[in-house]
Order: structure tokens, then C-alpha cells, then sequence
């Protein structure tokens, strides 16, 4: 019943979207600066610089030296709504923020800007800033299909795992049965031993992207 929940909410997101709340626009800087090839596991992270809601550049540079877990994320969708309703995201970023370990959301939803960013980072007290890629240039150049889709990468800027959050899609596994594979990467990471589940296939509402 919750997964046929979860279609039908997955495709009524997918209907024309209300107007905006403010009109599209073009970033202060380039969002992609450095990069010269898409995402792949073993290689370089492409590096990259997004606004967030308030303004504040930030990018991959910025953590050099520091795991930095990038979550792609549409307010709209029924799965990341269930995992912030959940507190999911918010608990793993806290749990490893005291072990160099830096959480960046990241918004690719072509209609939704700062102020629908800035109110759910409000709403969930977020401890990470949610960045804005309206233009889908940093979705793209990972390779984000889904909301939400987790992306991990080591202190020394490889990338290290792509995929889901866990193995719980509809969200009814018992506790004993759901493995939550961002929170086992970062586990093996702070233990010095490598990623044994490096890539998983990502469940949610696909990456709202522009045309």
C-alpha cells in the first residue's frame, strides 16, 4: 500500500509545476569550474561551485581534505519527504560531523530556487547547506538520476560510492532487514577500510531537470 502510495505521489510531482517562486536566473559564477569528465567511481570527483539560499559559494575546494557526502534533493518528492519527515539525512550528518565528514544537498529541480531551498532547510533545521542547481550543470556532470541519489567522496577527493540511501525504496523493511549503505560507507571510511558496497541503483522521483 505505501509503495502504491509513493507511485501515485511520485506522479502527480510530475505534473506541471506551480510558478516559481522567483523568476529563473543566472548564477554569479560558472557552476562547474573544473571539471573535464562525469562522475565515475575510483576517479576524481569533478569539482564544482553552487550558491546556496543565502548567497554562499561553496564547492568541493572548499572541503579539500574532508569526506564529503553530496544528496541530491527535491522537496516535491514523496521519498525525500519520508526520509526528512524520517530524519534520515539530518541524523547521519550529525552522527559524522565531529569525523571530517561535510554534508552537501544539492537541489537540480529546474523550477524551484533559493526560497522553496530556504524554506525546507528552515522547516528541518538542517545542519548542511541545500545548493542550488537550477541549471542542472552539477547533476548532470554526476550523473544524479534520482531524488534522493547519494554521492561519496574520500579525503582525497575520489569518488567512492553512488546510489541509494538504503535498501528500503517504500520504506516498510523491518529495522533488522534495511541496510542503510551511506551510513555503512561512511562507517568503513572512518575505520580506514575501503567502501564494500561502492555503487547501488538509486530509487526516488527522477532529477527534475530543464530542458
Amino acid at each position: 500500500m505505501l509503495a502504491a502510495v509513493l507511485a501515485i505521489g511520485c506522479e502527480q510531482e510530475r505534473q506541471p509545476p506551480a510558478p516559481a517562486d522567483e523568476p529563473p536566473r543566472e548564477a554569479a559564477a560558472p557552476a562547474v569550474e573544473h571539471a573535464t569528465a562525469t562522475a565515475a567511481i575510483g576517479e576524481p570527483a569533478p569539482d564544482f561551485v553552487l550558491e546556496d539560499w543565502s548567497g554562499r559559494r561553496i564547492g568541493l575546494t572548499g572541503h579539500a581534505g574532508d569526506i564529503v557526502v553530496l544528496e541530491w534533493i527535491n522537496p516535491d518528492c514523496p521519498f525525500v519527504q519520508r526520509h526528512y519527515k524520517e530524519g534520515t539525512m539530518a541524523r547521519l550528518a550529525a552522527k559524522y560531523a565531529d569525523r571530517g565528514v561535510a554534508w552537501l544537498a544539492i537541489n537540480s529541480t529546474h523550477y524551484m530556487g533559493r526560497g522553496g531551498n530556504q524554506r525546507w532547510a528552515e522547516q528541518y533545521e538542517l545542519p548542511y547547506p541545500i545548493l542550488e542547481d537550477r541549471r542542472g550543470m552539477v547533476g548532470r556532470l554526476y550523473q544524479a538520476k534520482t531524488t534522493p541519489h547519494v554521492f561519496i567522496i574520500d579525503r582525497e577527493g575520489v569518488l567512492v560510492y553512488a546510489g541509494a540511501i538504503d535498501n528500503d525504496p517504500a520504506g516498510v523493511k523491518p529495522p533488522d532487514e534495511r541496510v542503510n549503505f551511506v551510513d555503512r560507507a561512511l562507517t568503513e571510511m572512518a575505520a580506514g577500510q575501503p567502501v564494500t558496497i561502492p555503487e547501488s541503483k538509486p530509487y526516488g522521483c527522477s532529477v527534475k531537470y530543464t530542458e
